[in-house]
């Protein structure tokens, strides 16, 4: 095969993080290229088995320093931004992850004449009173300004093998007394299936999906933040009560959470901030055909897929008693 013949390379920011890899998994089955961007390669290893044999390829980024991302993106037709950070830790501010990183990966990918797809998430606003809403959505302007056909993606929460919710909550469930509901879990949430975000990602990769427009991403339910927790504790056969926590209490019980080093908080008081509001696909959004049933993309409901990886927290696990709870 020519070079000239050769498939289009795409680069995948991210690309060893939760979205990230099933994103790599949605392209290399449909034959691209990928160049896998990440800060540590050498523990992206386990994406190679994804593709076949040099189809994934690895280099070293990190959205902090400029000069690495445009050695990432040369040579490529298509750039995925998939970075995202859910708390601050060290150098990896919302600002320089999400804000800066976002213009500089969207900079970067106009300059080597690629197009840009980015994750952003459902509720990023400019003017939010959140450290990661109003860092994603200074993003999304910047993004667009410097390259306007580019397709933004909007995820409720993402859920999945590996997600950060519904195994966090699994895994309290194992060991905590109770479960708590924030603000009394009443704030709605879309969940939105990670393979449905990858096939998203790959749709707009091959040319289907218009440029320039965000899109708002959502399953096909509305659920509570109580509906959520009560998924878990019936997919894990555990009865923990649910204690309702005022959004003051959570607040500093995460604050102080976040103080402590080299350990990620069960809390932050920033995400306490984001469970004030509804994250679920706008109105907007639906009329004006910019969601995954208008990508083609019929979404999964959460209790056809949790019970195949929250397995793992039910008290005997795949031999637990499915009609029986602990």
């Amino acid at each position: 095969m020519t070079l000239a013949n050769l498939p289009p390379l795409v680069t995948v920011f991210g690309g060893s993080g939760f979205v990230g890899r099933h994103v790599v998994r949605a392209l290399a089955k449909r034959g691209y290229r990928i160049r896998v961007a990440v800060r540590r390669p050498d523990l992206a290893g386990f994406l190679q088995p994804l593709g076949n044999v040099g189809q994934i390829s690895f280099v070293q980024a990190n959205l902090r320093y400029r000069q690495s991302i445009d050695r990432a993106v040369e040579g490529a037709s298509y750039v995925v931004n998939c970075v995202g950070i859910l708390f601050e830790s060290g150098r990896n501010s919302f600002e320089a992850v999400q804000e800066f990183g976002g213009r500089a990966v969207a900079e970067a990918a106009r300059g080597a004449g690629a197009k840009l797809v980015h994750i952003s998430a459902i509720g990023a606003n400019a003017n939010s009173d959140s450290s990661y809403a109003r860092t994603k959505g200074r993003a999304e302007a910047a993004i667009h300004s410097v390259a306007p056909d580019a397709i933004i993606y909007r995820p409720s929460i993402v859920f999945g093998p590996e997600d950060g919710f519904f195994n966090k909550f699994a895994g309290m469930a194992r060991s905590a007394p109770f479960l708590p509901l924030i603000g009394g879990g009443k704030t709605k949430l879309q969940p939105v299936y990670v393979m449905d975000v990858a096939e998203a990602v790959a749709k707009a990769v091959e040319g289907k999906v218009a440029g320039g427009k965000i899109y708002e991403l959502g399953g096909p339910e509305v659920l509570t933040f109580r509906q959520c927790l009560e998924a878990v504790l019936k997919s894990t056969a555990r009865t923990n009560p649910l204690v309702s926590l005022p959004f003051g209490v959570a607040s500093l019980i995460g604050s102080v959470a976040s103080m402590i080093p080299l350990i990620a908080p069960p809390i932050t008081s920033d995400q306490v901030k984001l469970l004030k509001k509804d994250n679920v696909v706008s109105k907007e959004a639906e009329t004006e055909g910019r969601t995954l049933r208008d990508l083609g993309i019929a979404p999964t409901m959460v209790s056809s897929v949790i019970d195949s990886y929250l397995v793992q927290f039910r008290p005997q696990g795949q031999y637990t008693n499915s009609g029986k709870a602990a």
